[in-house]
């Protein structure tokens, strides 16, 4: 089954990502098997992210939750809120 996890980071928060993205990048180095795509949303200004959106392979709700919650980025406080979601491709 495939889940959305859609994290929006805090406000003034831009250096805590800079600290931990290389523990974040090895994290999903770890999980590529799971991951369907995986990337930051960015600004209309284009100036740095405000968040990630990955889509993930996970047997259910719980272990897309450990997925989200075992990132580096969760763990150091990024983010204001993470959203997790099933979802199902139909196109294309």
């Amino acid at each position: 089954m495939q889940f959305v996890l859609y994290c929006i980071d805090k406000p003034d928060h831009a250096q805590v990502r800079a600290d931990n993205r290389p523990a974040h990048l090895d994290y999903l180095k770890g999980k590529v098997d799971q991951i369907v795509i995986a990337g930051p949303l960015l600004p209309d200004d284009s100036e740095g992210p405000l968040g990630s959106l990955l889509i993930i392979e996970a047997a259910d709700l719980d272990e897309a939750k450990a997925f989200a919650d075992g990132d580096p980025y969760a763990k150091a406080g990024l983010f204001e809120y993470v959203t997790i979601m099933a979802y199902r491709k139909v196109l294309p």
